[in-house]
């Protein structure tokens, strides 16, 4: 273990490798050994600026996530990506493809990329997120980008796991605002319409002017009033650098507030809850002879003779 600490902190991408796919282990023996890693490189950890790329599917994250994370290490930074992928409801596997799009980002000396599979956790990211974070930070990523796999409401999750959440959005996709989901649009600290480039770049800015109308309607999180809305292009790059400074800006509000500190804290809290949750049913699932009065149960509400709440209402009386 000394030796994967010192690894990571050096910043060995062999050695950060080996230790995110430890925090991110499911297998049981492994668990010891994460919290151990993870308790010495904490005290290594907390100052990234952590940012979240979220939005529907095909709205252009992954090439967001390329141009801006290029830009960024030409001017110094050390960036970090967590991209979520999801994994299938029938096989539990995962395509983790969105590294493929990014090609300059992959090939670059002070990036690092890791592809991950949701593994069934709702709100974009997965239960280990915060841990692979963690891992990033003690080596040294000074910029860690969250790729969420693209849901639409339930975003709370990874809301709680960065900084500052950018959320993309999509013109002509029928109506914008069902498009990225009321949810979605509360929990925005940035929003940007992408694909603002040729036939495509006067669509993209009426968007971003019907969404700075709806914006005021929806419960602010913020008491700084309704998140500001741009246009971009992943592809050409206009208004990247635009983008960016935007979310600069939020973290030295955050700051100057005290808001990060909070905003980190309620973080952590919100991450308890869902480990909590995940263990309490671990810990359910392994009493003795549940699974086979779970299989009756299950195969009585298949046949309609018995409601999915009364099952559970047996099941827990055991």
């Amino acid at each position: 273990m000394t030796g994967l600490v010192a690894g990571v902190l050096a910043g060995d991408r062999t050695a950060l490798g080996r230790a995110i796919t430890l925090v991110e282990s499911t297998q049981p023996d492994d668990r010891g050994r994460a919290q151990d890693l993870l308790s010495r490189l904490l005290p290594h950890a907390g100052g990234a600026h952590r940012v979240g790329i979220s939005g529907v599917p095909g709205a252009g994250k992954s090439t967001l996530i390329d141009t801006l994370g290029t830009r960024l290490t030409g001017a110094g930074h050390r960036v970090g990506v967590l991209a979520v992928d999801p994994s299938s409801m029938v096989t539990g596997g995962s395509i983790l493809g969105d590294k493929t799009r990014m090609a300059r980002l992959a090939a670059d000396e002070n990036a690092f990329i890791r592809p991950s599979p949701s593994a069934g956790t709702l709100g974009g990211v997965t239960s280990t997120t915060p841990n692979a974070i963690t891992v990033l930070e003690a080596a040294g990523y000074d910029v860690v980008l969250v790729e969420t796999m693209g849901v639409g409401q339930s975003e709370a999750a990874v809301h709680a796991s960065v900084d500052c959440l950018c959320v993309l959005a999509l013109a002509g996709a029928g109506d914008e605002l069902q498009a990225v989901k009321r949810g979605l649009l509360e929990l925005a600290d940035v929003l940007a319409v992408n694909k603002a480039d040729g036939a495509g770049e006067q669509a993209a800015r009426l968007a971003a002017a019907e969404l700075r109308r709806a914006l005021p309607l929806l419960a602010p999180t913020s008491e700084d009033g309704p998140p500001p809305v741009m246009t971009v292009s992943a592809l050409t790059g206009a208004g990247v650098d635009e983008l960016w400074d935007r979310i600069v800006e939020h973290r030295r509000l955050l700051e100057s507030s005290g808001g990060l500190a909070r905003r980190r804290a309620r973080g952590r809290l919100a991450w308890m809850q869902v480990l909590l949750e995940r263990s309490l049913l671990e810990h359910f699932e392994s009493r003795p002879g549940l699974a086979g009065r779970r299989s009756e149960l299950e195969q009585a509400v298949e046949q309609g003779s018995i409601t999915p709440e009364a099952a559970v209402a047996r099941l827990l009386a055991l």
